[in-house]
């Protein structure tokens, strides 16, 4: 069965409403290497409850809709989807714990082509359930890499997107390496990704990798982190937005250098695994708040 295009942009989500913990706070910090020393007061503040902050990108955990791409009625081959792109915008800083609403839905349906896969983009805006305040908005694209050519049906495909913006040619301004944990995976599922793609080996291999890969937003991150420690002195609700495509898969264990670069008001970023000079997150943009002003 072909990728069904009605049922996937028609996919209803519903509400969802999501109660964090400052327990799931500090998990999402520990999950992304924060307090691998744990005496440094920079990175306290994320995984110990007195004055707890939030990482702006918790954000992408907070009302995930699950793998719903595993339904049958989709026709989305779920063993052979990867993270694309993602994109955060953030209106307000987030609590270190409370209640949000999440409402989702399917932006566009993008056939590459036979053999080239498809695309799904979902829109997610997550709100305060009790001051109705819009904390962030997240657009995720979904890579279906088995599941190009759908349209040759006659099924409708949407427009493409637009192609991102290059990172310079020039050497970057700052570069910063992050050894990752060989668990690190394993952590970051109990933030609510659970695809086995990134602890089970059959489904691992079954998908194209030798073992396990890291989620693509443990990598986009700890990206993050560099970026608000370099640029945004150590604050992290100077982060109002972070846009990045995801090019190659990271294996827990590996040390990601993220090189930044500060252009127009805005920085750009890329990250690759040392061990295999693999880039894994390419094009990524930040904009930071008072940067470049």
């Amino acid at each position: 069965m072909p990728l069904n295009y009605q049922a996937v942009k028609n996919w209803d989500f519903g509400e969802i409403e999501h109660t964090y913990t400052h327990k799931d706070t500090m998990l999402y910090a520990l999950a992304l290497g924060v307090g691998s020393d744990p005496t440094d007061p920079g990175q306290l503040p994320f995984v110990y409850e007195k004055n707890l902050v939030a990482l702006p990108t918790m954000a992408v955990i907070l009302g995930f809709p699950g793998f719903w791409m595993s339904d049958p009625r989709t026709g989305i081959t779920a063993s052979q989807i990867v993270h694309g792109e993602q994109s955060l915008r953030l209106h307000r800083a987030l609590s270190p714990a409370g209640t949000i609403i999440a409402r989702s839905a399917v932006r566009s349906v993008i056939d590459k082509g036979r053999d080239r896969g498809a695309l799904v983009v979902i829109e997610r805006k997550v709100t305060d359930k009790f001051s109705g305040h819009l904390l962030a908005t997240l657009e995720q694209t979904t890579f279906c890499r088995a599941d190009g050519g759908y349209s040759e049906s006659g099924q409708p495909s949407d427009p493409p997107l637009a192609a991102p913006q290059a990172v310079p040619a020039r050497a970057a301004d700052v570069i910063v390496e992050t050894t990752t944990r060989p668990e690190m995976a394993l952590l970051y599922r109990l933030c609510g990704d659970v695809n086995p793609l990134h602890v089970d080996p059959e489904t691992a291999r079954r998908a194209g990798f030798e073992r396990p890969i890291l989620h693509g937003l443990a990598t986009y991150g700890v990206a993050a982190r560099a970026i608000v420690e370099r640029f945004g002195g150590g604050v992290p609700s100077r982060l109002r937005s972070l846009r990045a495509r995801f090019s190659a898969p990271v294996y827990p264990g590996e040390t990601l250098r993220t090189e930044l670069w500060a252009s127009s008001g805005a920085i750009q970023f890329r990250v690759t695994a040392t061990e295999r000079e693999s880039v894994a997150i390419n094009n990524g943009v930040a904009e930071l708040a008072d940067f470049g002003d």
